[in-house]
């Protein structure tokens, strides 16, 4: 994996409902990257090469099977190119702020190799879950040999 996307910054929408994408992510992803309907509430972007995987992957899958049509149509319909504007910010598209119920403040969280887009406040409820479980979570990994 060439770029290892990691870290969590946070970011404001400005007035024309654009946030700017995190100087380090702006590096890794390049100038046009792939916004789309994430799991949990949350968006999931892209650069354009690991999109490419993505997009190859799920159209592998057999067609016949009922959730296959379903999980494509949720990550393809939803998918959008966007560009990184010279001033590194991008303009996320109106059904994917209400989506993802994106207000003001946005948190960008790297997750290997895609970048995560979360409401603010969505984004620390979820986070506090999330560790206070991250024992128990770990343990479940642990036990099929994930970890």
């Amino acid at each position: 994996m060439a770029n290892l996307l990691i870290g969590e910054y946070e970011h404001t929408l400005d007035e024309k409902k654009r946030v700017s994408l995190p100087k380090v992510f702006r590096a890794a992803m390049g100038k046009k990257i792939v916004v789309t309907r994430g799991l949990d509430h949350c968006l999931y972007a892209y650069s354009r090469a690991a999109w490419d995987v993505v997009a190859k992957k799920l159209q592998s899958l057999s067609i016949v099977n009922q959730d296959t049509r379903g999980f494509n149509r949720f990550m393809l319909s939803g998918a959008a190119e966007v560009g990184v504007d010279g001033a590194g910010r991008i303009l996320i598209p109106d059904h994917q702020k209400v989506f993802a119920g994106l207000r003001k403040r946005i948190v960008f969280a790297g997750i290997s190799d895609h970048v995560e887009i979360w409401d603010a406040g969505a984004w620390h409820t979820y986070k506090t879950q999330i560790e206070k479980n991250a024992d128990k979570m770990a343990a479940k990994l642990d036990s099929v040999g994930a970890l």
